[in-house]
C-alpha cells in the first residue's frame, strides 16, 4: 500500500511550523498507523533527512501518549481506540493522510506531532489522589459500594490521560479528562474524606491551566479512545456545586463565629 502524508513540521516550540508532504510506500494493511511513522522516518533517514517526532510508549491503547490528529479526528477514524490501535486496512490504497499534533492553548507544540501535556499532571496534582489514611485494602464483600457506583468508578478510572477530548473540543475544554478524574473517587468510599476539596481544586486549576469552558457540545466522548461518557462532567458539576455550596456555608459559620466573639451582647469581648 502507498500514502501520500501531509504531516506538520514545527522544529521547535517558538519556531513557525507547516505541512510538510510525503510519500510512503512498502505499507501492509496489518501494519499500524505508528508502524507507518516508523517505516516513513526509515525512509526519511536513509535519506539524510530529520525523522518525524511523535510520542508513543506501550503501542497497546494504555499509556495515552501516541494522540494525534488524523483527517481532522483526534486518534483518527476508528472509535474507542487510540492512535496505535489503528490499522493500515482502515484506509484506502493512495489515501491522503492529514497528520497534525493536537491543537489547544494548554498543550503547546513542542516538535512535529509532540505536545506538552503536563498540564493534566498539573490537574491530578491538584487533587487527584487519595491522602487520607485508609489501612490495608478490604475484602470486597466487607465494603458496601453499589454495583452501579462501582462501574461508574470502573469506567471513569479507565481514563488514559491522552488529551484526545481536548483536542476534539471546539473550546479545548479539559472537562472529560477532570470530570472522570473527580468521578472515579468520588463514587468510592476512599475517596469521600476529600471529596469537596478535591473537586474545588481540580477544577481551580483546570481553569488555571488555559483549557476552554465545558458547552456540552459532545465530541470529547466520541474522540475517547476509552469511550467515557459525558455523565462524568455532569458528577463533577454536581460535586463542585455541592463543595461550593458547603464552602460558602463554612465561610458564613466562621463569619458569625467572629461576630459573636466580638459582640458583648452575645458574650463575647469587645
Amino acid at each position: 500500500m502507498r500514502f501520500v502524508l501531509q504531516i506538520w513540521r514545527q522544529e521547535r516550540p517558538q519556531s513557525q511550523g507547516a505541512f510538510r508532504r510525503y510519500e510512503v510506500s512498502d505499507i501492509t494493511a496489518d501494519m499500524s498507523f505508528l508502524e507507518m511513522l516508523d517505516v516513513l522516518n526509515e525512509q526519511l533517514a536513509a535519506k539524510g533527512e530529520a525523522p518525524v517526532a511523535f510520542e508513543s510508549d506501550c503501542r497497546e491503547g494504555i499509556c495515552g501518549t501516541c494522540g494525534v490528529m488524523i483527517n481532522g479526528a483526534a486518534h483518527g477514524p476508528l472509535g474507542g481506540a487510540a492512535v496505535c490501535q489503528l490499522h493500515m486496512r482502515r484506509f484506502s490504497d493512495g489515501a491522503l493522510l492529514v497528520i497534525e499534533p493536537w491543537r489547544a492553548r494548554a498543550f503547546p507544540v513542542l516538535k512535529d506531532l509532540i505536545v506538552d501535556r503536563s498540564a493534566l499532571d498539573r490537574i491530578i496534582g491538584a487533587g487527584g489522589f487519595i491522602s487520607v489514611p485508609t489501612g490495608a485494602a478490604p475484602e470486597a464483600s466487607t465494603r458496601a459500594v453499589s454495583k452501579q457506583n462501582a462501574d461508574g468508578a470502573m469506567d471513569a478510572a479507565a481514563c488514559i490521560g491522552c488529551g484526545a477530548c481536548v483536542a476534539a473540543c471546539p473550546n479545548a475544554s479539559a472537562a472529560l479528562f477532570t470530570g472522570a478524574k473527580v468521578s472515579h473517587l468520588a463514587l468510592l468510599p476512599q475517596g469521600r474524606p476529600e471529596r469537596e476539596r478535591r473537586v474545588l481544586s481540580m477544577v481551580a486549576r483546570m481553569d488555571e491551566e488555559g483549557f476552554g469552558n465545558c458547552t456540552w457540545h459532545g465530541e470529547c466522548q466520541a474522540a475517547c479512545p476509552k469511550s467515557i461518557s459525558i455523565d462524568a462532567i455532569a458528577l463533577m458539576n454536581h460535586e463542585w456545586l455541592r463543595a461550593s455550596i458547603a464552602s460558602q456555608r463554612e465561610v458564613w459559620r466562621e463569619s458569625e463565629a467572629d461576630a459573636h466573639s466580638q459582640d458583648p451582647e452575645r458574650g463575647g469581648t469587645a
